[in-house]
């Protein structure tokens, strides 16, 4: 009987043995134990020629899934500012968030985009972008982090760990030098090489070495008459041999432009379609053109990533809906952020915070008060589920306490203000004042509508993006139609001219008579048409709208007879105890495709010349992407605060800053000069060879500023508190060769609690070659308490010292005296010290 059951057990260890051994014997890419290596050889040894080019190019915003043997396809989101795929969770534009300098909060913006990407069955992000802000102009410079490549790769760094930590693929962009919008497809950047190295290079080499980004995105523009998709040395020799980078290369959106180059010279895939990683790259491997090997290099790249990011053991993933308490943690980090990104820039009699008690009226005036401008235009909008305009913010923080009186004073130069929803009559019971809308998924408003709602106005800019998800196209072309219909309480005899900002068609009437007619052609621009009305007649209006592909975008407004919005706007401000007003652009005057025609703020140094005159307690709350000069105004200003895009929260934010709520900690990531003349980016700007010589070189920002002792307006690194900082005790202890800490102590001398970042800038006091006069080198930001002080400190490494020596091809540290420097901003040194190397 024992012999019976030794002879059973070990019979059936015998069968779970061979079990075991015969479920081994399955694919070893299938193995999640076996190593990714591993996986990946046994993966591609069993895929043919054409499962492998089928790999390596795109349909619309995927790639190909493999059934066969499972390979998941990529599932690609525009960025950076949060997921641009149906609604999401708008956070800050990034030029923000590189204002917070806050390394862990900016972390945590990034790990909202991953979640909401899984929530969305997304699977590889397209940001951040870490182009250089080089021309103040620049049309994306609210997509970057701004003009320093230390700052800029300290915030990309946490970013990317952010995105990629929830098992979603980042890809940094655009690989390199697209610094302009300006005939982005066709330039041809040049730059010397220690400029490249020093400057434009850096923030993408932390990527990969640093973060460990997965993805990397060609320019559109060429360098160096090469296109940047089939640039072999930016592909190659650098990116993937000198940093190492075991992901893959991807082109931008159409910038592939050959198959035997771009495949030999590092592209990897090719989007958003096949054109030359198809068929044409097939019969290049066929004739011996491109070598098969080339091919398996690539496809080995995409199913690394997909390995080592679990999406390829995950699978075909399904949507899931974000659980309520996920999304409110994701609306906390939107307002944390966008909080800590607002600069005070300008603050006499210290005029800020304003006090509820003292204050009884109000006035908010400009063009950007009522609308949330929560971000730039182009591929990185972002629709949120709810965004609060400062307006708003206000009235929410004020409550009963202060009356608030709003008007919007004037419209940005070229534009127009969208026709306020107090002349609008309540249509039932159960809405407010608003257009009834209709939505449909034709351009001939036919058939059910895919949605009805009610819309306040009728001012949108839904780029690339659709009002509904089952309007929207995988390839972006989308096609749809808008029917919009309201009743209007006439304010005033006269006629009236109503306008339409519009890319698409559109037909306005006017009790049932056409008033606009531009529905023959798909075109983009502002059209008119008068009519005369009676004061409080009741008339019909509605609104005909229809699009198909690019850039979607309507605003509909009037002018009423005998309405100056200017003096309108003075007459508020005239007995009000403060002036909030809200000045800035929009996604209409910073997106991709174009760069901005001015520095200028367009159309509102009129209205701030006109306030200035009635009351003296002007607050401009500034939005805007990028730098803007301040010429004829800045004197009038009691405060001036940049608020950027702030995102979805900017509102609320802004209110809890105005009123300190929250006291201000942001600091300016990029420099504010008086005038264009005071950037070199400027010269050679638009040549019609179609050539774009850096011929600043390194000098790039407060560089150039210091080098040629120009002031600035602001200067990079400013950005005052409602608390006052004393920095005291300024050490620096060696800890090996060419490596130190710099310490000092920080002390909150005010009587609000705040937070300061303390820089660490760097001197070389005497070069073989022209170095700057100062170059941040670290940061540190730091919470404090009235009284309270801590020690802090920066740790400096050798190529905190080096510079890249185009003689020697390679980073030179020279030994001799460095001047240690810490302060407030680039310009607002406090203390120093001097290291000898």
């Amino acid at each position: 009987m024992i012999m019976k059951k030794k002879l059973f057990v070990c019979l059936f260890t015998c069968i779970l043995i061979l079990l075991a051994g015969c479920i081994n014997k399955g694919p070893v890419y299938k193995n999640k134990s076996a190593s990714v290596d591993d996986r990946i050889a046994d993966l591609v040894s069993g895929m043919t020629l054409e499962e492998k080019i089928d790999q390596l190019s795109g349909e619309g915003f995927d790639t190909r899934y493999n059934k066969r043997l499972g390979i998941p396809p990529l599932k690609m989101s525009d960025g950076p500012a949060g997921v641009r795929w149906g609604t999401a969770t708008a956070l800050p534009a990034p030029i923000a968030m590189a204002a917070t300098w806050n390394k862990k909060l900016i972390y945590k913006t990034g790990a909202v985009i991953g979640q909401e990407m899984r929530a969305k069955a997304r699977n590889f992000f397209l940001g951040p972008c870490v182009n250089i802000m080089r021309h103040p102009l620049g049309g994306r410079n609210f997509e970057s982090f701004g003009e320093d490549p230390f700052l800029v790769s300290a915030i990309a760094i946490p970013y990317i760990k952010g995105v990629q930590d929830q098992g979603v693929l980042a890809c940094v962009k655009h690989f390199v030098c697209n610094n302009q919008e300006w005939e982005r497809f066709r330039v041809d950047v040049r730059v010397n090489e220690r400029a490249l190295r020093e400057i434009y290079f850096p923030a993408f080499k932390a990527a990969v070495q640093e973060a460990g980004v997965k993805t990397i995105m060609a320019a559109y523009n060429k360098f160096r008459g090469d296109w940047c998709s089939e640039s072999n040395y930016l592909l190659n020799t650098v990116l993937k041999k000198e940093w190492g980078f075991k992901g893959f290369a991807v082109s931008d959106w159409g910038a592939t432009h050959s198959t035997v180059k771009a495949a030999l010279s590092g592209l990897d895939l090719e989007m958003p379609w096949g054109r030359f990683f198809s068929d044409s790259l097939l019969q290049a491997v066929k004739t011996g053109s491109v070598a098969e090997s080339v091919i398996d290099d690539k496809v080995k790249r995409l199913l690394r990533v997909r390995f080592e990011s679990g999406i390829f053991d995950r699978g075909v993933e399904k949507k899931s809906d974000l659980r309520k308490s996920d999304y409110k943690k994701h609306v906390s980090v939107a307002l944390k952020a966008a909080e800590e990104s607002v600069v005070l820039l300008q603050n006499r009699e210290d005029i800020l915070p304003l006090d509820l008690s003292e204050i009884k009226t109000l006035a908010v005036i400009g063009p950007n008060a009522a609308y949330a401008r929560t971000g730039g235009g182009g591929s990185s909008q972002v629709v949120p589920p709810h965004s609060v305009s400062i307006l708003r913010g206000i009235k929410e923080l004020a409550g009963e306490k202060v009356k608030i009186l709003y008007c919007p004073g004037i419209a940005e130069n070229g534009d127009i203000l969208p026709l306020d929803e107090k002349y609008i009559v309540k249509q039932n019971s159960e809405n407010s004042k608003a257009w009834y809308a209709e939505y449909f998924n034709n351009m001939d408003l036919e058939g059910k509508p895919v949605l009805t709602r009610y819309d306040k106005t009728i001012n949108f800019i839904w780029g690339y993006d659709a009002p509904h998800p089952a309007l929207h196209r995988p390839d972006d072309r989308n096609i749809f139609s808008v029917r919009w219909k309201a009743k209007l309480l006439i304010p005033a005899d006269g006629e009236y001219e109503f306008s339409v900002i519009k890319n698409g068609r559109v037909r306005l009437f006017v009790n049932n008579k056409k008033v606009i007619d531009s529905w023959e052609k798909m075109n983009s621009g502002i059209v008119s048409g008068k009519v005369i009305l009676k004061k409080n007649e009741i008339v019909s209006i509605r609104v005909e709208y229809a699009f198909k592909g690019g850039i979607s975008q309507i605003t509909m407004g009037w002018k009423v007879p005998g309405l100056d919005p200017i003096n309108e706007a003075v007459n508020i401000a005239r007995d009000a105890d403060a002036v909030v007003v809200c000045t800035g652009l929009s996604n209409r005057f910073e997106s991709e495709s174009f760069d901005r025609k001015t520095m200028d703020l367009p159309n509102q140094t009129k209205l701030l010349r006109a306030l200035s005159k009635v009351n003296h307690n002007i607050v401009v709350v500034n939005q805007t992407g990028s730098p803007v000069t301040m010429r004829g105004w800045k004197i009038m200003a009691a405060a001036i605060v940049q608020a950027w895009y702030p995102g979805q929260e900017g509102g609320t934010a802004v209110a809890n800053m105005l009123f300190g709520k929250v006291n201000p900690s942001g600091k300016l990531p990029c420099s504010f000069i008086k005038s264009e003349k005071d950037s070199p980016a400027f010269s050679g700007y638009k040549d019609p060879g179609l050539t774009s010589e850096y011929g600043e070189g390194i000098f790039v920002g407060y560089r150039y500023l210091d080098k040629k002792k120009i002031e600035p307006l602001f200067p990079f690194g400013h950005g005052l508190s409602y608390a006052t900082f004393k920095y005291s005790d300024l050490r620096v202890r060696k800890l090996d060769n060419n490596s130190f800490r710099v310490l000092l102590k920080i002390k909150n001398t005010g009587t609000r609690e705040g937070a300061e970042v303390v820089q660490i800038y760097i001197k070389d006091v005497k070069a073989s070659v022209k170095r700057p006069e100062k170059e941040l080198k670290g940061f540190v930001k730091v919470n404090l308490n009235p009284g309270e002080g801590k020690e802090v400190f920066v740790d400096l490494d050798r190529k905190s010292f080096s510079f890249f020596s185009e003689k020697e091809k390679t980073w030179v540290v020279e030994p001799g005296e460095f001047i240690i420097l810490a302060g407030s901003s680039s310009k607002d040194i406090r203390l120093s010290s001097v290291i000898k190397l």
